[in-house]
């Protein structure tokens, strides 16, 4: 019979930092963090904290590089429904949703996985998503070198959701354009190619 082993590895000093941080966390909110389901928390809590803000110890530039080729294209390549999940800096909760991301090549295109790996990078960070838009969109515009580069994140903020105003369906839209794309005309090419189903 096949097993499953799962490997993470954590810097072993940050990880029992926080997960004491976690149990004195649970401690104050008048929680017993020796009742059975609690025990293991704040060692669960800090690997998953640790792995949704991986982004720090990650490089977006370098991860670009190392694919990108020569090649004679310039028309508009995009990457839309990128799924994304991040956390609010204000209030530690998760937001979510989908980047769409374009650029028109000037002598060089990018490996097609390597544009959502960039937006992990970012996203797997303390965030907003007005500067999680602007990461991404400088990050590709300053290694790449295209003739443009366009982004647009719609997501929904736990933050909003769970606590505060509490509106439920609520999408957040952000968007930034570099070079052609702020043409109105081929911004407008963008957009439609997002917005439609081609299939």
């Amino acid at each position: 019979m096949a097993s499953y082993e799962h490997f993470e590895e954590y810097n072993i000093k940050v990880k029992e930092e926080v997960q004491n941080n976690y149990s004195t966390i649970l401690d104050g909110i008048g929680e017993d963090v020796t009742r059975e389901g609690l025990v293991k928390t704040p060692e669960r809590a800090s690997k998953a904290m640790m792995f949704l803000t991986q982004g720090y110890e990650q490089d977006a530039v370098e991860i670009l590089k190392g694919a990108m080729f020569k090649e004679d294209y310039d028309d508009m390549v995009i990457i839309k429904d990128i799924e994304l999940y991040s956390l609010c800096e204000h209030h530690m909760l998760p937001f979510f949703g989908k980047a769409h991301v374009a650029y028109i090549p000037n002598g060089h295109i990018v490996g097609l996985s390597k544009i959502p790996r960039v937006v992990d990078v970012f996203a797997r960070r303390l965030q907003v998503q007005e500067r999680l838009t602007h990461d991404i969109l400088e990050c590709i515009n300053n290694t790449l070198k295209p003739k443009g580069v366009a982004v647009v994140i719609e997501a929904s903020h736990m933050c909003m959701m769970m606590r505060g105003v509490q509106k439920q369906n609520s999408v957040t839209t952000t968007s930034g354009f570099r070079g052609q794309f702020e043409k109105q005309e081929t911004r407008n090419e963008f957009l439609k190619l997002i917005s439609s189903s081609l299939s």
